[in-house]
């Protein structure tokens, strides 16, 4: 019978644990899932395709010299859950390009976090969590077309290079750090990989992208 209990008491305190860890999921990342995003060209398209693995649905991006995004309109409370996770991979870098120019302002694989700040799109402010191919991790500055875009980069090939890796951000400080902003909720996320600067090819995977509590 104290077996019974102990083992009672053990799974209660376990799934208490997991229901305090809230969980804010961004993205179905299947076909029928991202017919319900738009889509942000910025110079032709980017080829997205799907697939699967142990770990679960992902997106396959590809672009040469083209670029585009898919993103959504979603309130997510920074006060509850301020941090983003995102699994991603960089099957094929863009080495070489100089990422903080106009001419070299391209990645293989980025995640936007976006704050409406104002009545239009130029108000708003975006940190730009990116797998660069270039830098090293916790490296940032803004972005050469405008400065209400901070570029931040989570995963770097130079250290995981064609790997599946996992990264997490507290966004909510982020936004303190780098803008000097109070951030409660974003308004938006986004993912794009683009090549139209550099005119090079890159091949990307997203999975798994949502926010939590810790």
């Amino acid at each position: 019978m104290f077996k019974k209990i102990l083992v009672i008491l053990i799974f209660t305190q376990f799934f208490s644990q997991i229901s305090l860890a809230e969980l804010i999921k961004v993205f179905d990342l299947t076909e029928e899932g991202i017919k319900s995003l738009k889509v942000k060209k910025v110079k032709g398209e980017t080829s997205w395709t799907f697939g699967s693995n142990e770990k679960g649905p992902y997106i396959r991006a590809e672009a040469e010299g083209k670029g585009s995004g898919l993103g959504k309109e979603v309130k997510i409370n920074l006060l509850k859950t301020p941090f983003i996770n995102i699994t991603w991979k960089v099957e094929k870098d863009l080495s070489g390009i100089i990422e903080n120019s106009k001419k070299g302002h391209d990645y293989a694989a980025r995640v936007f976090v976006i704050k409406k700040t104002g009545t239009t799109a130029l108000s708003n402010r975006a940190i730009n969590y990116v797998f660069s191919s270039n830098n090293s991790i916790d490296d940032n500055w803004p972005s050469p077309y405008t400065k209400k875009s901070i570029d931040y980069v989570l995963s770097t090939t130079k250290e995981n290079n064609n790997e599946w890796v996992t990264v997490k951000a507290n966004v909510r400080k982020h936004f303190k750090k780098l803008f000097d902003l109070d951030v409660k909720e974003l308004n938006g996320v986004a993912i794009m990989t683009d090549t139209d600067n550099s005119k090079l090819k890159a091949i990307s995977y997203y999975q798994n992208i949502y926010f939590s509590s810790k």
